[in-house]
């Protein structure tokens, strides 16, 4: 559905140049969700603007629906547009429109009859959860409802793709939540191609299918959401994963560690049906030890499962070292963190 072949851009600034975009490939399949990830400056808004054309690229190529957009003359990349809706992370709502006149806002400029207007806008402001605030204006909404309104808006012209430029950034996460399931819910129902970017790696396990990594204007990395956070390949990626698990030892705990000891506080990563099974009472019946866990939690990430525990072993030298060594043999990721005496 969309395809971005070795697209450049560069910008100067003061004298500098500034490679936003160095060579970017990418291929969005119809019907997915792809998020592209990356910190500030990386490139991610220079790629979504190049996508329709906001921002042309120097040299490369952006087809979309099977239409090479950088090669169409004005008035046909006009019209190749208004198959491609755009949600932003400040709404750009017309303050003096309704939510209805924001929603109907694309149909009129391109000369609906307000009979065809309704027949579209009605049943967005049903999908979108906005019945009640058809006659309500911008200054009138909270956060979520305007993004709900801009979401509308972005359908109005039933788009064959939906680009979002960190549309859930300026919101609560409970509202984020909210936008997030309004998204998926409109990709089930509309088999809606989305190409989101975004900074928010909560934002990608929520709702993408593939994600890209990118970092100085190139792509670092590629993959399905489940293997990218279960397997990054690239070290950016690695860093990226670590920093969305926030799962360390607590602090109290991280005091009393010492380098070597008899009782081990581990870390163990389940992944898949690994997760079901009784791994810490195995070792507690097999190897006669306690164990204490210290913390745990299971997320569910794209179509895989990954379970994360820190635990204490508690016995003799003996037996807690052939436990933690079993526990290594087994199809589980295993470290251990320190020792507690």
């Amino acid at each position: 559905m969309i395809t971005l072949e070795n697209l450049r851009k560069t910008y100067h600034h003061k004298g500098r140049e500034i490679h936003a975009l160095n060579g970017v490939s990418l291929h969005v399949a119809p019907g997915e969700i792809y998020g592209v990830v990356g910190q500030s400056g990386a490139g991610k808004s220079t790629l979504i603007r190049c996508v329709n054309l906001l921002e042309r690229p120097d040299s490369g190529r952006v087809i979309v629906a099977g239409r090479e957009l950088t090669a169409l003359p004005p008035a046909a990349l006009l019209r190749a547009r208004h198959k491609i809706g755009m949600i932003f992370q400040h709404f750009n709502l017309l303050s003096s429109r309704t939510v209805y006149d924001n929603i109907a806002l694309p149909l009129e400029l391109v000369g609906a009859s307000k009979k065809t207007i309704a027949s579209k806008v009605l049943p967005l402001l049903t999908l979108t959860g906005l019945e009640d605030k058809a006659s309500h204006y911008p200054a009138q909404l909270s956060g979520g409802q305007k993004q709900r309104v801009a979401i509308a808006r972005a359908l109005a012209a039933e788009p064959q793709v939906l680009l979002s430029d960190e549309a859930t950034s300026a919101l609560d996460p409970k509202t984020t939540e909210d936008i997030l399931n309004l998204l998926k819910d409109i990709n089930a129902k509309l088999g809606l191609t989305i190409l989101m970017i975004t900074h928010e790696m909560e934002v990608v396990k929520q709702i993408c299918h593939k994600v890209a990594l990118i970092e100085d204007g190139q792509l670092v990395e590629t993959a399905d959401v489940d293997t990218f956070f279960t397997a990054p390949k690239s070290a950016l990626g690695q860093r990226f994963v670590a920093q969305t698990q926030r799962f360390d030892l607590p602090d109290s705990y991280q005091r009393r560690l010492a380098a070597d000891g008899i009782h081990p506080v581990i870390k163990i990563r389940f992944l898949g049906n690994k997760v079901d099974e009784p791994l810490l009472s195995s070792i507690a019946r097999r190897f006669d030890v306690n164990v204490s866990i210290i913390q745990a939690k299971i997320e569910h990430i794209g179509h895989t499962t990954i379970g994360l525990i820190i635990a204490e072993i508690l016995g003799d030298a003996t037996r807690t070292a052939d436990a933690v060594a079993w526990l290594q043999t087994q199809p589980v990721s295993t470290e251990i963190l320190g020792y507690v005496e």
